[in-house]
């Protein structure tokens, strides 16, 4: 694929891995059990988003995110289907093909086990070597200590950090900006040759 459009993602796919599959949001998702997370503030302590938060916003969020065909999936557990979170690639730049990441992982019980870092794995496979995107970039938040970790393990590098960018947890904190680069774009490979 020579040129992003972003008519290559009116039909994205979902994603199988050992223990998850990664399905393309939908309106079936809205459960709740995904109300719940929205209004747990130990799952929202770093997110934008405000508690409470109203089924009706739920709703609409989600059926925005359709509409737009976002590239936003669901995280389901393989053996028996159960939503354990989302994961998203968006907004996209097509000119310059770089899309942002971001992972909410919402079913406390779930934490721990390592479906976050698969998931990720799975979705940044599929950005680099389905829709070819050339960067992805992130955002997190300095004290988010778990994430930063995370991100860290998949390959991601800081370019610059954003200080006292926000108030959580009761304190302004600093927000990281994070990317990782596919190596295998001939662009990448190109600006590195003719920096050395």
């Amino acid at each position: 694929m020579s040129v992003l459009k972003k008519e290559h993602f009116s039909q994205f796919s979902q994603i199988e891995t050992t223990r998850l599959l990664l399905k393309p949001m939908d309106t079936k998702f809205i459960s709740n059990s995904y109300l719940q997370w929205m209004n747990d503030e130990e799952v929202c302590k770093f997110l934008e988003t405000t508690i409470p938060y109203s089924e009706k916003e739920l709703q609409e969020f989600v059926k925005l995110m359709v509409s737009k065909k976002i590239l936003f999936w669901a995280i389901t557990l393989k053996h028996d289907g159960t939503h354990i979170g989302n994961i998203k690639i968006d907004p996209i730049n097509y000119k310059h093909q770089i899309g942002e990441y971001s992972i909410l992982m919402g079913d406390k019980n779930n934490w721990g086990k390592g479906y976050a870092k698969e998931a990720s794995q799975a979705l940044i496979s599929y950005c680099f070597e389905t829709i070819n995107l050339r960067k992805i970039t992130l955002g997190v938040i300095k004290d988010n200590v778990v994430a930063v970790k995370l991100y860290e393990s998949l390959g991601f590098t800081i370019e610059g950090i954003y200080r006292m960018h926000g108030k959580y947890d009761g304190k302004y904190c600093d927000a990281i900006r994070m990317a990782l680069f596919n190596f295998e774009n001939p662009k990448v490979q190109n600006y590195l040759h003719n920096k050395s």
